[in-house]
């Protein structure tokens, strides 16, 4: 169940649940506001809570009204298509065979069947996308790993909501955000060192802070060209 509480002229969404700790997110977009909170709490210590919070929220919500939105696809020829941040034009091939998508020069080709419609050709390339962020996330690890003097247990690709990458330091797994095939590799290899340092430090602290800058000096200003870079045009559910 949510519940709707303002916090001057910032509407808020509240989910009670069983958990132990509150959360605050800020979800593109537009910059709306959840809070999961421990099923006990009441709703004025939440309200007290956000209000604690309210200049970095407004801060997210600046961040993500600026940024630059990518047009819906439609999945037609010459089409613009990017792949680790240079751009490809579309072209769609009918056949009588089975599906495909392969990079030629300048172009990404994607053999379909007559008939295909706007999903599946949606998730034919979104497969092709996993495939080369999968090889790309594999030989970052493996590198990073004697760099940082960790293991990864397990990695995986998903298309997320909010984050650009996660990490379970428990589990030692990390998971990357699909959309990373689109950006620039520098940017992809910030995401995979960023979240293989939380497996030396959970929390976003001043050791967290201190562990970037001797393993990636620059991880600042790649954080910052990725948060420049268009992102997929989408209304964000939570």
């Amino acid at each position: 169940m949510v519940t709707k509480v303002d916090i001057g002229d910032i509407p808020v969404d509240v989910v009670l649940k069983d958990i132990r700790n509150i959360h605050l997110s800020v979800y593109p977009p537009t910059g709306r506001v959840r809070i999961s909170a421990p099923s006990h709490m009441n709703i004025d210590t939440i309200r007290v809570y956000a209000i604690s919070r309210l200049g970095w929220i407004k801060k997210q919500q600046g961040k993500l009204r600026r940024q630059e939105r990518e047009t819906p696809r439609e999945y037609l020829n010459r089409e613009s298509h990017y792949l680790w941040g240079k751009r490809y034009l579309l072209k769609i091939i009918e056949r009588e065979a089975p599906f495909a998508v392969a990079l030629q020069h300048s172009t990404i080709l994607m053999h379909v069947r007559p008939e295909t419609g706007h999903e599946k050709k949606e998730e034919l390339l979104d497969e092709w996308y996993r495939k080369q962020l999968k090889v790309a996330v594999s030989d970052l690890i493996a590198l990073w790993e004697k760099r940082i003097g960790v293991k990864v247990s397990e990695f995986g690709v998903r298309k997320m909501k909010t984050k650009w990458g996660t990490c379970n330091p428990q589990a030692k797994r990390i998971w990357i955000n699909l959309e990373l095939a689109k950006k620039p590799k520098e940017c992809l290899e910030y995401i995979v060192v960023h979240e293989m340092v939380h497996l030396l430090e959970r929390h976003h602290n001043e050791r967290f802070t201190a562990l970037m800058d001797n393993f990636m000096p620059k991880w600042r200003s790649l954080r910052d060209d990725l948060n420049r870079l268009p992102v997929r045009h989408e209304e964000w559910d939570y």
